[in-house]
């Protein structure tokens, strides 16, 4: 059950955003879902316009396109696709331990801008509580930009993200997070499309098993498999079926790690 306070503190920010037409940064998740449908509902007492903006680039799975802007149309909200090359742009070719500052400070930069041409008020993003909790450098790009995170301001979690979402009948309330493809390498791993197609493909071609969570974090031509802690039972029943798809996907070496899934494993340790 969410606070009420934090329903009201949530409230009161979007009805203050759509006063202006918004700009909200939009991938088609849990959290960006249900600030654009906050933002059109809110949007409709004073008649403003709301953009969804999905910057598309290498580092996001193919897929991704279509299923935000189906959640788009279910929300009435306008949609755009930016595409953006973030190995040229963002300067993050050999993946920085800054990575997630840099990528957030050209992709939003580019929203910024894009939300002044349009005369919008504002851009807004998807970031919640428990991302303050966690390594997380992008925010401080978010900050420097003047992004606005509601949820994150109201102080919802993820759970009552998902709550919240279920609520307003957002279609991918219940749906996997789903970072960016760099994760899946250690820092100072040099990124390329090759490498970045072929770990997403992975994990497209595990997603038969009924993972929940699902990662692939890459070492060169070893791979290690996390899942939640659950699913490990699931994981070695169908061993040699994984094994068959990894090393077909061009894997040689595959482990299981037996701590499970842990979103940003590679984060452990960092500050």
């Amino acid at each position: 059950m969410i606070d009420i306070q934090k329903r009201k503190n949530l409230s009161d920010t979007m009805a203050a955003l759509a006063k202006n037409d918004t700009v909200v940064a939009f991938s088609g998740g849990a959290d960006s879902s249900l600030v654009l449908k906050l933002a059109r509902e809110a949007a409709k007492k004073d008649g403003t316009r709301v953009t969804a903006v999905m910057l598309h680039t290498a580092l996001h799975p193919v897929g991704e396109v279509s299923v935000a802007r189906s959640v788009a149309r279910d929300c009435g909200a306008d949609f755009e696709v930016i595409e953006v090359d973030e190995l040229a742009e963002a300067g993050i070719e050999n993946n920085p331990v800054d990575r997630c500052y840099r990528c957030k400070h050209t992709l939003f930069s580019k929203l910024v801008d894009l939300a002044r041409e349009k005369g919008a008020g504002a851009v807004l993003d998807g970031t919640n509580a428990d991302d303050l909790l966690v390594y997380r450098p992008g925010l401080k790009a978010l900050d420097e930009l003047g992004v606005k995170s509601p949820l994150k301001d109201a102080g919802l979690s993820k759970a009552d993200v998902r709550d919240l979402a279920r609520e307003y009948n957002v279609s991918v309330a219940d749906r996997p997070s789903a970072p960016c493809l760099a994760t899946r390498f250690p820092y100072g791993t040099p990124l390329n499309r090759k490498a970045l197609d072929q770990v997403a493909a992975g994990e497209n071609a595990l997603r038969c098993f009924g993972f929940y969570n699902l990662r692939l974090r890459v070492y060169g031509d070893m791979v290690r498999l996390e899942v939640d802690a659950k699913d490990l039972g699931v994981v070695m029943a169908n061993r040699e079926a994984i094994v068959a798809v990894l090393k077909k996907n061009g894997y040689r070496t595959i482990a299981l790690d037996l701590e499970g899934f842990r979103s940003g494993s590679f984060d452990e340790g960092l500050k």
